[in-house]
């Protein structure tokens, strides 16, 4: 008989496991600029085709995302079905064979054509395991968190994804200052990937012997008593809170897509910096995030009643400082500049993040919480986020401005304000803890 798991236990089991997973994300992310060179042709002679293999590049990574809306209703209906556990456990399974593939792929000059092949399999399965990761574990987090700490376990969620970023910013400041440009393209670039291998096995145990949250299975003994609606029609008829969650997801999703991990090609081919440059100031940022979001997530619950009003301040300033941080920057462009303009966005955009997931989570009730939130997430990240390095590479090359990153970043946190202005004003003055299901006693 398997014993009951901490609370410490249960939270690394929720976040290790989807901090994994976005690690294998971020890593590729970041890791753009080396991939472009050695899966797709490009000739040094020539800038147009490097442009072009950074293109393509970024494409795989957003064709990923097509994938994510699959995984994530698949795997949202699983964890509302049969459990948070068990679609947990099979997302992380998946991202197991997508990290071993993007670890042994052989390159572009070692089989030709057939090299981008690799990536994009890679690319859907990791998209497919992510689109169901987000859903499935925040949903338990939540139910899990003791009475009035919903905050800041749900804040953990997010801390998890950037302490992903951190690592696989350490890796990239380590390769970039340790090795030069011909010893990564030989095979040092396959060590941040090969490091994802080593922890899953960790990683697999923890979430084996969680248990389910007690709001689900009280749900489900619910439900067998007084069925409901269907899964489709209790979802359609929250649709209100859907739209608000996809304007606070957009909102984060530019964030982390439109200037996290997008900055070590944006300090490249835009700033003309170097990628150790780039790397530098994203594991600067990442650092301070990983501070900041749990704070977020305290004074979510210490301030449960006015978090609508923490949250519209919280991205009004975020958005009225966007433009004259990066107009200061491309003024003699310089990698100090560069972590001066992270340290500044991180404080808003870190508290924002710290209490929008819980107070998104909380809009669903338990029997579609987990299909809600994956439903809102993936809409959102398909749109604004898989294709944001791809965009925003095309429009600097179509335009030539350095300044197209703002003007995306800034029309995402504008949906993400105008989602929460439209958030059901009862959701914000919901009492410390609100049973998911009320228990039918026999």
């Amino acid at each position: 008989m398997r014993g009951e798991p901490s609370n410490l236990m249960r939270v690394s089991g929720a976040v290790v496991g989807n901090a994994l997973e976005w690690y294998d994300f971020m890593v590729y992310a970041f890791m753009t600029p080396i991939i472009s060179r050695l899966f797709f042709p490009v000739d040094p002679a020539n800038p147009a085709t490097q442009i072009n293999a950074l293109l393509a590049t970024t494409a795989v990574f957003g064709v990923g995302f097509f994938m994510r809306p699959v995984g994530g209703v698949v795997l949202g209906i699983v964890g509302d079905k049969y459990g948070r556990r068990t679609a947990m456990l099979i997302g992380m399974g998946l991202m197991a064979v997508a990290t071993v593939i993007m670890t042994f792929a052989p390159t572009y000059k070692q089989i030709g054509l057939i090299a981008p092949l690799f990536i994009l399999i890679s690319r859907l399965l990791e998209g497919f395991s992510v689109g169901g990761e987000f859903g499935t574990s925040t949903a338990y987090l939540i139910e899990m968190a003791p009475k009035g700490k919903s905050g800041i376990y749900g804040s953990w969620q997010l801390t998890g994804q950037v302490a992903a970023l951190v690592v696989g910013a350490g890796f990239g400041v380590w390769m970039t200052q340790v090795f030069t440009q011909a010893q990564l393209d030989a095979g040092i670039w396959r060590i941040p990937f090969g490091f994802g291998l080593i922890i899953i096995p960790g990683a697999w145990y923890i979430r084996r012997y969680l248990q389910e949250t007690q709001t689900f299975i009280n749900m489900k003994k619910e439900q067998k008593i007084n069925p409901g609606k269907s899964l489709g029609l209790d979802l359609f008829g929250h649709t209100r809170h859907l739209l608000v969650s996809i304007g606070m997801i957009t909102a984060s999703a530019v964030s982390f897509y439109g200037i996290f991990t997008y900055t070590v090609t944006y300090a490249k081919v835009v700033l003309k910096l170097t990628v150790k440059d780039g790397f530098m100031a994203e594991l600067v940022g990442a650092c301070v995030l990983v501070v900041l979001i749990p704070i977020g997530g305290l004074l979510c619950d210490r301030f449960r009643t006015h978090r609508k009003q923490m949250l519209l301040l919280f991205l009004g300033i975020y958005f009225l400082m966007m433009y004259p941080l990066y107009a200061w920057q491309m003024v003699s462009p310089s990698a100090t500049k560069l972590i001066v303009v992270q340290l500044a966005i991180c404080p808003v955009a870190g508290l924002f993040l710290g209490v929008y997931t819980t107070t998104m989570s909380e809009l669903f009730p338990a029997r579609i919480r987990s299909t809600g939130l994956s439903v809102a997430n993936n809409v959102s990240v398909l749109v604004f986020g898989g294709f944001a390095q791809f965009f925003l590479t095309w429009i600097f090359k179509l335009t030539g401005s350095p300044l197209s990153p703002v003007y995306y970043v800034m029309g995402g946190i504008a949906l993400g304000f105008i989602g929460t202005l439209f958030m059901p004003a009862s959701q914000a003055d919901a009492p410390a803890s609100v049973p998911a299901v009320t228990p039918v006693l026999p």
